[in-house]
């Protein structure tokens, strides 16, 4: 977890940011292209990164990262964003980094290694680092950074949105769908609807056609009581602690009683036991490591942003130091264009100032489940099913909350042979398990996010076979 940013440097920042220049980034496209990244494989499509500003005043401005299609016509394909949550956690760090994007990161931030399940085979990947504050991202006011929240997370996305098109006009009229995870349940239904507010008024209107998000955060109080219950029913707690959680937390409360508080810690120090609870099934990133281990509070009932910071652990349980280290090279980030105005700290996965100063969440994102499906956007949610931070029945309940009609009942969905998960598709939106995923859907089970997001670009139901 990084830790908190002293407000002496937070002044400086404020100092050395307005008396820098913005970038390349108020220029064209052809100022934001990269060459190549250090330790990059050859590959044959085209990348760009920089920065768009989204408030001139306050000196605010987005980082995002453009992996275009790798295919010889790239034009041709969708324009898919996605955005990771926290809050206050990077989409370059983890979407980008290993989960969707075409690179994995070697050990130690030495270099990268192509992945071949990365979604820029199907689509134009948009990598966006917001609020400011996030990784690459900045405001000249230091204000921004403890006070933000969910409303000027999804105006800024809007403006860098509008801008970015802008820079890259032959985007404009291109297919849009917006992706991502976790508290990105709340960012990327946030940003749909002000892109559909957005089009109500607009000359040239964004071209938005669909969502995905993944184990979501999605409604306080069926998200938490889901929660429990996925301890329960995975034997991480006793029968004693679950009922004592039943009966002592308001699950709709923002401060818990203390009964409920005792009956929490007790489940978190004395039944979990040390394990990963993004992938109960995996190994967490030992000390010895250098990494963060697991903290107490991350999983605060009922649930609020701060659960989300922490590192998620994968096939490597490290990862997201290797991106530390790598991020912060000199060298990468003039590739990228990065950090030009010298922010005086270290580029880390999440900010934990941020997180700690979210001051504005909704309670409840099913009302603009609602908008869209009137809308007509194409919607998926997809959930893997060994996370206990946002479980798989946590999104059940909370879906089950809109009382769709089913098109196509609960049925298995295969990979290569295997199921891969199951699904069920209602009147306007789709639901799918991932077999054996944690958190971080695409970073344990590759092959069979892929497979469900051609299914969503396609708006086909997943395979009943393979």
């Amino acid at each position: 977890m990084e830790k908190r940013v002293p407000m002496v440097l937070l002044l400086f920042l404020c100092l050395v940011v307005s008396s820098s220049t913005s970038s390349s980034s108020e220029g064209g496209e052809e100022g934001d292209r990269i060459r190549s990244l250090p330790g990059q494989p050859k590959v044959s499509f085209q990348q760009f990164s920089g920065y768009v500003t989204v408030d001139k005043a306050a000196g605010r401005a987005l980082f995002y990262w453009l992996t275009e299609a790798a295919v010889p016509d790239p034009i041709s394909k969708p324009l898919v964003i996605w955005l990771n949550g926290g809050p206050g956690c990077s989409s370059v760090a983890y979407g980008a980094s290993e989960e969707i994007g075409p690179f994995r990161l070697n050990r130690n931030g030495s270099g990268l290694c192509l992945n071949k399940f990365s979604w820029n085979s199907n689509a134009n990947l948009l990598f966006l680092e917001t609020p400011a504050g996030v990784g690459f991202s900045y405001s000249n006011r230091s204000s921004d950074l403890f006070n933000a929240g969910d409303q000027t997370t999804a105006k800024d996305s809007l403006e860098f949105l509008i801008g970015w098109l802008n820079r890259f006009p032959r985007y404009k009229n291109r297919e849009v769908y917006l992706t991502g995870e976790s508290y990105a349940g709340h960012y990327v239904p946030q940003l749909a609807r002000e892109i559909m507010l957005h089009n109500t008024r607009a000359k040239h209107p964004i071209n938005l056609r669909g969502i995905m998000v993944g184990n979501a955060v999605t409604d306080n109080y069926y998200d938490n009581i889901g929660t429990v219950t996925y301890w329960w029913s995975h034997a991480m707690i006793s029968d004693k602690t679950y009922n004592q959680l039943l009966n002592t937390c308001d699950f709709r409360a923002q401060k818990n009683s203390n009964e409920c508080e005792t009956a929490y810690s007790y489940a978190m120090d004395q039944e979990f036991g040390n394990i990963d609870q993004y992938n109960i099934y995996a190994l967490p990133c030992n000390k010895s490591d250098g990494s963060s281990t697991i903290i107490r509070q991350s999983l605060r009932l009922p649930h609020r942003p701060r659960q989300m910071i922490r590192q998620i652990s994968g096939y490597d349980p490290c990862t997201e130091k290797h991106a530390e280290v790598y991020y912060n090279r000199p060298d990468v980030q003039r590739a990228l264009h990065a950090n030009v105005t010298k922010i005086p700290y270290k580029w880390t996965a999440c900010s934990d100032t941020l997180n700690r100063n979210w001051n504005d969440t909704a309670v409840s994102i099913l009302p603009i489940y609602k908008e869209m499906i009137a809308s007509g956007l194409r919607i998926w949610v997809f959930s893997g099913d060994v996370d206990s931070v946002v479980p798989v029945t946590a999104t059940r309940f909370s879906l089950g909350r809109l009382k769709l009609a089913t098109k196509i009942p609960w049925y298995p969905w295969y990979v290569k042979k295997q199921v891969g998960g199951w699904t069920e598709v209602y009147e306007g939106l789709t639901f799918a398990t991932v077999r054996g995923a944690g958190h971080e859907v695409p970073l344990f089970k590759p092959r069979e996010a892929l497979q469900l997001f051609k299914s969503f670009l396609s708006g086909q139901p997943l395979p009943k076979s393979s």
